[in-house]
């Protein structure tokens, strides 16, 4: 049996989640963001149009983001590490089948289907595995975490163009499909940890174990709204960032230049922004609003770069796809590191899952309305431009969501929102009580 610990042990064998957390995150989202690179090849072999083409990341995210809470529901049931494990392995069936596609629904299937939801058995049960394991540092751990989106793709956009060159298409999924096996020792370092409120937290049928009665919570359901607007434009550059820097004048090379500077400024401001979260200075769901913002902003200047023409370089280009990365960056882990707030740490994993679906819902729509917008206009600039307004709207919303959180103790549990709303102090885990000289004395909330 595992032991009952009496609050998440802030460090130990937590650093190795983070560890695995970084790994996994890398594997998903690191691989879907160079991924985009293929996409040119896979008009010119199957002769598609851009929007027919960008529906297999559009599935992707979204099978990957829908079924996000069923990897979260299965981790509260059976655990982290098999869950995990298991996805890796169907990431990688997914990416061998789509190397021998012989239509575009191959790719449907295979690129949208069987890897989006091994990495929907992945992502979830990882973060909010990693959620548990911290409280004082929780927000910058999951920054950390988060970087391996930014540092893989660093790594992977000059490695996949050179495996296009080398191999084709066909010889790179093959390949990818390899590196994406990796997901699985992943999964077997997520120890699993059992913490006070569990019980209460994982108890019920299949929607409690699914966590939607998280959406009765006002705040929850102001946080799911904003989030689901900024869906519908924060994947597009995951998408349509390496096309738009060949639509630019840049060659293959420069296209994966871009995206690897937007991924360089991506890692560098998770942790940074998981520094400051943790300080206090700022509410989180203030800087949620803050960093949203700027991310839209940063897609909109992306969308209004003129064609580079002799600038081989493309130095406006890379310039706003660093400031997008750098705010987008920021906004991430501050999305997942406002949960244990919101739902308590009981929720967290339930919470984790949401989230990611109610993304999928932006992540269904972004990525072909950007394509058939290219279709029509000629070139992306378009699609960054609505891409970032989606953002915009979603940040504002954000603007709805109270100042003081409920408290995240075990008491928070998903079917009992609390009656007392606790200001969100700079040590997340300690929740004062009022002061009464006939009330309790403040006390420690090590749960959250």
């Amino acid at each position: 049996m595992t032991p009952k610990a009496a609050g998440p042990p802030d460090g130990g064998w937590g650093w190795v989640v983070v560890a695995s957390a970084f790994a996994v995150n890398g594997l998903s989202y690191g691989v879907l963001r160079s991924l985009g690179l293929t996409f040119p090849d896979f008009a010119e072999h199957f002769d598609r149009s851009a929007q027919e083409i960008a529906w297999i990341s559009a599935l992707t995210l979204a099978v990957q983001q829908a079924a996000s809470p069923v990897g979260s529901a299965l981790s509260t049931r059976w655990g982290a590490r098999p869950v995990v494990m298991v996805g890796g392995m169907l990431t990688f069936l997914g990416f061998v089948f789509s190397a021998f596609a012989r239509s575009l629904l191959h790719l449907y299937l295979g690129l949208g289907l069987l890897v989006g939801s091994g990495w929907a058995l992945g992502f979830a049960p990882a973060l909010g595995t990693l959620s548990r394991y911290f409280s004082r540092h929780r927000v910058l751990a999951v920054g950390l975490a988060l970087t391996g989106n930014g540092a893989a793709s660093l790594l992977l956009a000059p490695a996949v163009q050179r495996l296009l060159d080398s191999f084709g298409w066909r010889g790179a999924l093959l390949l990818l499909g390899a590196v994406t096996l990796h997901l699985i020792p992943c999964g077997a370092l997520l120890r699993p940890l059992t913490l006070p409120g569990d019980s209460k937290a994982s108890s019920g049928g299949p929607l409690a174990a699914l966590g939607l009665g998280l959406f009765t919570h006002p705040a929850f359901a102001v946080f799911a709204l904003g989030t689901t607007l900024v869906g519908c434009g924060y994947f597009i550059p995951y998408v349509h960032l390496a096309p738009h820097a060949l639509d630019r004048g840049l060659g293959g090379y420069g296209a994966a230049l871009v995206v690897a500077v937007a991924a360089v400024g991506d890692a560098g401001a998770r942790l940074v922004s998981g520094w400051l979260a943790d300080q206090g200075w700022v509410p989180l769901p203030r800087l949620l609003v803050v960093f949203g913002a700027l991310t839209g902003l940063g897609l909109l200047a992306v969308g209004l770069v003129p064609v580079v023409g002799s600038d081989v370089w493309g130095v406006p280009l890379m310039a706003a796809a660093g400031a997008y990365g750098l705010s987008a960056g920021s906004y991430a882990p501050l999305v997942f590191g406002v949960l244990p707030g919101l739902v308590g740490i009981g929720g967290v994993v339930q919470a984790t899952g949401l989230v990611m679906m109610m993304m999928s819902l932006g992540g269904l729509l972004g990525p072909p309305l950007s394509g058939f917008l290219k279709d029509e206009t000629g070139d992306f600039s378009t699609s960054f431009l609505i891409s970032g307004s989606f953002i915009l709207t979603g940040s504002f919303i954000y603007l709805g969501m109270p100042r003081a959180l409920p408290s995240c103790g075990p008491a928070s549990s998903p079917a009992t929102p609390p009656t007392e709303m606790g200001e969100l102090l700079p040590n997340p885990q300690v929740q004062v009580a009022p002061l009464s000289s006939k009330g309790p004395q403040p006390t420690l909330d090590t749960t959250c």
